[in-house]
């Protein structure tokens, strides 16, 4: 299975995804700073990164084209409360392969995972 990097500000948010995901049999490394996730993201083997669009000093956005310099083939799964057209658009440009919307229904991430990583 995948090495999965979850990025939520919001911590008992990351360790819900994180059971969801090691349930499915990947391994995942949650984070709530976006520097301790960019910085872990180098020399590591994550394939999927999802990523919440409110952080704490930087947006989703900016965490997804930092990560995208350091690891351009990394795919990528935003989450936002505050799903807007204009948030979607700009993550699809940037890079994102998929969009989820909170709160998180557990099939639907399961599905979307599954889809993003057989791509």
């Amino acid at each position: 299975m995948a090495h999965i990097l979850v990025l939520d500000d919001v911590v008992d948010a990351g360790i819900l995804l994180k059971r969801i995901l090691e349930r499915k049999g990947h391994k995942v490394s949650v984070f709530s700073e976006e520097e301790e996730a960019l910085s872990f993201l180098s020399g590591s083997d994550v394939e999927l990164a999802i990523l919440d669009i409110k952080l704490k000093k930087m947006t989703g956005v900016e965490v997804l084209e930092e990560m995208k310099k350091i690891m351009p083939e990394l795919k990528v799964i935003m989450l936002t409360g505050y799903p807007t057209l204009e948030t979607a658009r700009e993550s699809l440009k940037h890079g994102a392969n998929e969009y989820c919307v909170k709160p998180i229904d557990k099939d639907e991430l399961e599905f979307k995972v599954d889809d993003v990583l057989a791509r």
